[in-house]
């Protein structure tokens, strides 16, 4: 099914997991580019600040002290949106958090507290929002989108139920895909897959690990993720992936799954430790965080503002154009080499 979506600048974006990392970048992008953002996370003050934030730059934005993994509040969430812009265009369910650490020593608390969040969120998101694009009037379709991550296409070890959230996601999103499809709903579903990202995500974890956590390389910067998913809210996508470093390990995992088993195993759990002591081990996820707003972590090692991967995939057309202008160039160039030596 074709779908035309409306342009950034005309839209409304229900945004989750709005005040740190991926979503506060996408926050600030969506907010340059014009779009009304209603604004939800957990954290009522770093939500207001980011509120006024956008507002003192002449954009628009309201907050929603919004718990996802609590489906009445996420009611709530879309009930606001609508009164305070008239209808939701795009709804980005990005909260989310992890655990560090072998699933053996985690509490089966913590366990369940992390799919309220990271699955049940999505899953109460989704359906308020195609709940909304039924009702939709006019040429242009709602946009959902979901953010994932590569680890729903190759699980690795210490986050373990962080990757079990992730693959959730993935099944979610794609069943629910089909069936608005089939049942005619102007809607596009988009699930975006983030590779390790420079964001505040592993101090922020809930930490069984005896030192302080981080993201195994090649880290990206949150604001690519932002743009690949403003991308996905004016450009019907079904799925992408953030990061060649991503993609390339879930493609190690599909080719050979067994020797990446014996890889990551042998090296994954050592990377995601810092070799300092852990400082904040409970992290925050059954508790709010501090009010800064905050879009990069601590990563002390490069982190790459793009991705030659992504560009590729959001645009085909160019890319190929440009590969095969780079091919043409290759041969003039060599073609001139072996006259010149004939």
């Amino acid at each position: 099914m074709s779908h035309t979506l409306k342009p950034l600048s005309e839209q409304v974006i229900v945004l989750t997991g709005a005040t740190s990392g991926i979503g506060l970048a996408t926050a600030r992008a969506a907010a340059r580019r014009g779009a009304k953002l209603v604004l939800a996370a957990r954290n009522d003050s770093a939500l207001r600040q980011l509120a006024q934030e956008i507002e003192s730059h002449g954009g628009r934005a309201v907050a929603v002290r919004t718990d996802v993994g609590v489906e009445g509040e996420v009611r709530d969430l879309g009930r606001q949106a609508v009164e305070a812009f008239g209808a939701v265009d795009t709804w980005v369910n990005n909260a989310g958090g992890s655990i560090y650490g072998p699933m053996k020593d985690v509490s089966t608390d913590d366990h369940r507290r992390l799919f309220e969040t990271n699955f049940w969120g999505v899953v109460y998101g989704s359906l308020e929002a195609a709940r909304h694009f039924r009702t939709r009037t006019g040429p242009a379709a709602g946009v959902l989108v979901n953010v994932g991550s590569v680890l729903s296409d190759r699980a690795i070890p210490v986050q373990g139920m962080y990757c079990a959230s992730k693959h959730a996601v993935k099944g979610f999103t794609d069943a629910l895909r089909m069936e608005l499809e089939e049942e005619g709903v102007p809607a596009v579903v988009t699930l975006v897959k983030p590779s390790s990202i420079d964001t505040p995500f592993p101090q922020r974890a809930r930490n069984y690990m005896d030192e302080e956590p981080t993201l195994p390389p090649p880290l990206y910067t949150p604001g690519l993720v932002a743009r690949t998913i403003l991308h996905c809210a004016e450009h019907p996508e079904r799925d992408v992936t953030v990061g060649g470093g991503g993609k390339a390990i879930a493609m190690m995992g599909a080719h050979a799954p067994r020797l990446t088993d014996h890889v990551m195993a042998a090296t994954l759990s050592g990377s995601m430790k810092k070799g300092q002591p852990p400082r904040h081990p409970a992290g925050t996820l059954t508790a709010t965080s501090e009010p800064e707003l905050k879009e990069r972590g601590e990563y002390s090692g490069p982190v790459f503002d793009s991705s030659l991967y992504t560009a590729a995939a959001l645009h085909p057309v160019l890319t190929a154009a440009l590969a095969v202008g780079a091919g043409a160039l290759v041969a003039a160039l060599t073609g001139g080499a072996k006259s010149s030596r004939s």
